[in-house]
């Protein structure tokens, strides 16, 4: 494309910054790329994990041999980072249970099993076409509502990263799809550029953001070209043509390359002023916004050379892998592997009735000859290519050691978190060490110890709150029974003074008895001693007689 055409199109090939290291890996997205999405028969049954994103499930709203229209809501979500799901097309609920995830360990999780009934009868739209009439807060509601997630991998609900509080300098699209093989955003801009240019607008509505940066990788020209003249001549969206690294298509990378400046250790994009959102979830906002379609389908790039059809699908959500492989003329090798996603960050499946979900972008079917298996893991010789390669700046050999010692304080020491588990280092290992496989473990035991200790610090509240409770209420109890006892020996006092009060004021009162008293006691006494010597005197006198006569009769 010329110079004159570039300028008319507003897109520039100029690199403001680079990012460190990053690896040059065999592209290989043809035959993919050069062909068009096609569309694929209903699977017998497509099986909806209740959760597709990052944040907890929902609650689910269906019962077993319910029927559900196309679009209906199966979950509701819950309050925190929850979104909801939805029939991807019409049918019966064949059942709830646990089924097996799109995720290398193979582990069931609840799910929700649909049998499509082949009339793909939708259900109600709310469709909103005059969206700059709508308060921004009700758009954010229909995003979350439509169970929208970042389509580009990571998974997190759009809603709650588009809610952000902080003014933007620029709203980062990322259409650049660095790794080998995976060619469906590549396509989806050659195919739907004008939508994927309206459901950038929305996202500048809700952003109130003027400044939209555009990046796609110099490895696709078709959809370059077709961006540009979906852009034609808005001067607020710049076109962006970034060189061919991965891994470019990384947040922080790009934000390097877009920017020249460095995304801090531990801080987000939006810190410094920046929000990016996937090619494919502009293109999700759009149909949400204007034709009221939630999130039923994605395109899945299907490639490999064990597949004789090798291309993009519109991929229903739940559909089963081994559907898709069977559509695409799948021929097995004796030891095949099946990688969700790339070369780089995919994982090999342990089955293939695993299904499509929401971050599900490419399914790849390798000959052993195309992409040899790894071969055994041996001693690290300290070559120090890892290091080298890693486009964070890190250093892969330190942490992978340190993951073996199971030493977690040092990892978060060494910004373990800071690793995209981009796989630069594993492909540069000549002793085929899988320094990924090490850090994804370490970070969920790091997570799981985390967990833990909130979990204790919660615990530890909860008992530090009760306590306090308790003692706060021993002293109100206390209190309250001092107050009483007061009240009562005031009461007392009172009728004591009452008593006394009525007593005074009554004739021959307790008072005046109390001072003759000790005077009659007297007199009654002398009496009393009176007649005891009455008695004995007369006593005295009745012995006389006798005596004298008895004397007498002696004498003679």
């Amino acid at each position: 494309m010329s110079d004159v055409q570039a300028n008319k199109h507003n897109f520039s090939a100029k690199v403001i910054g680079h990012f460190p290291g990053g690896v040059h890996p065999p592209e290989r997205k043809q035959p993919a790329s050069s062909q068009p999405i096609r569309k694929l028969k209903l699977p017998q049954e497509l099986i909806l994990p209740v959760r597709q994103h990052i944040g907890p499930s929902g609650k689910v709203l269906v019962k077993v041999g319910e029927r559900v229209d196309k679009g209906q809501r199966l979950t509701e979500a819950g309050l925190s980072q929850g979104l909801p799901l939805h029939a991807p097309t019409s049918g019966t609920i064949a059942a709830i249970e646990e089924r097996p995830t799109a995720h290398a360990s193979g582990l069931p999780e609840q799910a929700i099993v649909i049998h499509p009934d082949g009339e793909d009868r939708w259900g109600n739209k709310h469709a909103l076409p005059d969206y700059h009439d709508v308060e921004i807060s009700r758009l954010l509601e229909l995003i979350q509502e439509a169970g929208i997630a970042g389509l580009g991998g990571a998974g997190f609900p759009t809603a709650q990263k588009l809610a952000q509080q902080k003014p933007l300098k620029h709203l980062i699209i990322n259409g650049v799809e660095c790794e080998p093989y995976i060619a469906a955003d590549d396509r989806l801009m050659q195919e739907h550029a004008d939508d994927i240019i309206a459901g950038i607008r929305i996202l500048q509505y809700i952003t109130r953001c003027d400044s939209v940066l555009l990046a796609i990788e110099d490895n696709k020209p078709e959809a370059i070209k077709a961006m540009a003249e979906a852009i034609d001549d808005n001067p607020q969206i710049q076109l962006k043509v970034v060189p061919t690294k991965y891994p470019s298509g990384g947040e922080k990378q790009l934000i390097e390359l877009l920017t020249g400046h460095q995304v801090p250790s531990g801080k987000l994009p939006m810190d410094i002023g920046l929000l990016m959102q996937n090619v494919g979830t502009a293109y999700a906002v759009k149909r949400a916004i204007i034709h009221g379609e939630p999130l039923l389908e994605r395109v899945v790039t299907l490639t490999g050379e064990s597949l004789k059809q090798r291309g993009n699908v519109w991929a229903l959500l739940g559909t089963p892998i081994q559907h898709l492989l069977d559509e695409s003329g799948f021929t097995p090798e004796k030891k095949q592997r099946i990688i969700m996603g790339g070369p780089m960050m995919g994982f090999t499946l342990p089955i293939t009735e695993v299904p499509v979900i929401k971050t599900t972008n490419c399914v790849l079917a390798p000959t052993e000859k195309e992409l040899p298996s790894p071969g055994p893991e041996l001693a690290c010789i300290r070559c120090g290519a890892c290091a080298d390669a890693c486009p964070a700046t890190l250093q892969p050999q330190q942490l992978q050691w340190l993951a073996k010692a199971k030493d977690y304080e040092s990892l978060e020491k060494h910004n373990l978190f800071d690793c995209i588990e981009c796989g630069a280092c594993a492909y540069v290992c000549p002793s085929e060490i899988p320094l990924v496989h090490y850090y994804r473990k370490a970070k969920a035991e790091v997570r799981n110890i985390a967990r833990e200790k909130a979990k204790a610090e919660q615990a530890r509240k909860r008992f530090e709150a009760r306590q306090e409770r308790l003692e706060r209420e021993k002293e109100e109890r206390l209190e309250r029974h001092r107050k009483a006892a007061e009240e009562r020996k005031k009461m007392q006092q009172e009728m004591q003074q009452e008593a006394q009060q009525k007593n005074s004021d009554e004739p021959g009162s307790k008072a005046e008895e109390g001072t003759e008293k000790p005077a009659g006691k007297s007199a009654a006494v002398a009496a009393a001693i009176a007649r005891a010597k009455a008695k004995k005197a007369a006593q005295a006198a009745k012995e006389s007689p006798e005596e004298s006569n008895s004397a007498k009769g002696n004498e003679s």
